[in-house]
């Protein structure tokens, strides 16, 4: 790997194949999300709640910039503690400037751009530094970026993870980063290495920190290298203190939100802490892939979204022998350590085969409970080979057409084998369009502002059931309102606050349960009303007061009649049907 240096012209010869590689990407971001622009009604299969998330998250940006609300917190929804949004994904670098495609289109246009648009950007941004900064060669940036962008790991995560696909950011630190060696630069090139870990910041901190520790091993790797270290090391150290000062700066008082405001919380839960890769999926194809297995992928992750280590095996194959061969550059040296590192830190506390675990500890158990890693999804560390991936097959490409040109009476045979294992190697990783399904409409209670009354004076609306991790369509009808409806609970990471809970503010994937959410959680996953005495009917009231209810909603639900029977038991209302909805007025009951 070479850096260009400054001033060296690119030969503008080359800008229609810039051209063409901008539009391949365009046509894969879209390819990728195909069945979501051609069905309007239609949403992720896979991942409804973190799409309805994300809908809420983009109303609040365009919240944030309209009615200048506060933007690392919310009342919205958990009424009445609110939502820490800094200890969530709240996207702001995404949600504000997109405000006008939220308040004209709606929030899910917003979150399908964001979707689409993120992919995109990613594979133009890694196309734009390996072309211009890390390789020079056009051929090679388009495959390695198009791999960054579009890999396996990178559809899975299409499933309505938007914030970890729009990896756009990464290699601009990467390219400042390098930077940073320039004489006579320092304060320039720190000032802008600090703006864009900023910019990362507010999209995904996980990537963020993984970014830096990838970075820090293959500058650790060029440094050793380096004849002329002790010169470049001075305006290096002295960008890099710029750069920490001005991210330190802007980002203290949001990082302060995050782990010590309201709604913060130290580490996830045990369930998400145990999300690890399976040491038999990084030779597996995954599902929305073209030689992806659904059954054989279902048996190595615990959901569609978290694909992270299917590279499938001539891609493995493929990995080993370009680190083979260009063993000899510190750069593919320092690559194949950092992934390497990145790929066991996957496995988790306990190494799992084959959907079977096998008493083997993996190094995460030592590093789990530190600070700020213990929020980190131990399989997502495999999610970050993708770009060391990815600029290895560049490097090989590039390697391999720099022999043709060495070589003139030998080019046809080199470019034909360099063609025929990269077909063989990346055409079984090819991306199919991810599945979508038909997502119940926004009921017309909610949109035509019937609801508006009953909230009047901070009240808040219950909906049944209480939306959380596995039902969030309440926050899709909050967004559609530009979050003026005010919702009890909710779906996003809190802190477990009830009596007996272990030490350390674990996140909870929603509010702490209380005795009226439980009652309705049993309903929608038994259908059966659970018996209503006098002390449930008193907690049931307690609640409503406590979420400060002025109205109780239920929409479509395949439980509606027995969730129905049990709203009417506890609180003795009749309920009224309008809207689409049926509606509980339980203001006279919470005065």
């Amino acid at each position: 790997m070479t850096t260009r240096r400054p001033g060296r012209r690119v030969d503008k010869r080359g800008w229609w194949t810039d051209a063409a590689a901008l539009a391949s990407f365009a046509l894969l971001a879209l390819w990728v999300t195909l069945r979501f622009w051609a069905n309007p009604g239609h949403g992720v299969r896979d991942n409804r709640s973190d799409q309805a998330l994300f809908e809420w998250m983009m109303a609040h940006g365009a919240r944030v910039m309209t009615d200048f609300a506060y933007p690392f917190g919310s009342d919205r929804m958990n009424v009445p503690d609110g939502v820490n949004l800094m200890a969530n994904t709240s996207v702001l670098s995404i949600s504000l400037p997109m405000t006008p495609v939220t308040v004209l289109f709606g929030p899910r246009t917003a979150f399908l751009v964001f979707l689409t648009g993120g992919m995109f950007l990613t594979a133009a941004a890694w196309y734009f530094v390996l072309s211009r900064v890390l390789i020079g060669s056009r051929g090679p940036a388009w495959l390695g970026a198009g791999f960054c962008a579009f890999a396996p790991a990178m559809v899975s995560h299409a499933n309505a993870h938007p914030n970890i696909v729009s990896q756009f950011v990464v290699p601009l630190i990467v390219w400042r980063t390098l930077r940073l060696t320039e004489g006579g630069r320092w304060l320039r090139n720190g000032v802008l290495l600090g703006l864009v870990i900023v910019w990362q910041a507010f999209i995904n901190l996980e990537i963020l920190l993984m970014t830096a520790i990838g970075l820090g091993v293959v500058v650790a790797a060029l440094a050793l290298r380096r004849a002329d270290l002790r010169r470049q090391a001075r305006p290096f150290l002295a960008g890099l203190g710029v750069a920490a000062v001005l991210a330190a700066g802007a980002l203290a008082y949001p990082l302060y939100v995050q782990f010590f405001g309201p709604g913060a919380y130290e580490g996830l839960s045990e369930l998400i802490r145990g999300y690890r890769t399976d040491l038999a999926s990084f030779t597996a194809f995954a599902r929305e892939s073209v030689a992806g297995d659904p059954k054989v992928a279902a048996r190595l992750v615990k959901n569609p979204t978290e694909e992270n280590g299917f590279f499938g095996w001539p891609l493995v194959v493929l990995v080993g022998a370009l680190v083979w061969w260009l063993r000899r550059s510190p750069v593919v040296l320092g690559l194949a350590a950092v992934g390497l590192l990145f790929a066991v830190l996957s496995l988790g506390r306990e190494i799992q085969f084959e959907g079977r675990a096998t008493g083997i500890p993996g190094p995460w158990a030592a590093l789990e409970n530190l600070p700020i890693l213990h929020s980190v999804v131990p399989t997502r560390w495999a999610l970050a080979t993708v770009p060391l991936v990815g600029v290895l097959l560049a490097l090989g490409a590039e390697h391999a057409r720099r022999l043709a040109r060495e070589h003139p009476a030998a080019r046809p045979q080199i470019r034909f084998a360099t063609a025929t294992v990269l077909f063989m190697a990346l055409l079984p990783a090819f991306p199919t369009p991810l599945p979508a399904t038909r997502l119940d409409p926004v009921p017309e209670f909610v949109t035509s502002g019937a609801w508006r009354p009953y909230v009047a004076g901070g009240r808040s609306v219950v909906t049944l059931p209480l939306p959380d991790t596995n039902y969030a369509d309440p926050l899709r009808w909050s967004a559609a309102t530009g979050l003026d409806l005010p919702l009890a609970r909710g779906y996003f990471l809190g802190p477990d606050t009830r009596p007996g809970a272990p030490e350390g503010r674990i996140a909870l994937f929603t509010a702490p349960p209380r005795p009226t959410s439980s009652f309705f959680l049993t309903i929608r996953r038994t259908g059966e009303v659970p018996p209503v005495t006098g002390p449930t009917r008193r907690a049931a009231l307690e609640d409503l007061r406590y979420w400060r209810a002025g109205v109780v909603v239920l929409g479509p639900h395949e439980h509606a009649d027995a969730l129905r029977r049990g709203m009417t038991e506890l609180t003795g209302v009749r309920p009224t049907y309008t809207g689409g909805v049926w509606v509980w007025d339980v203001r006279p009951l919470t005065s």
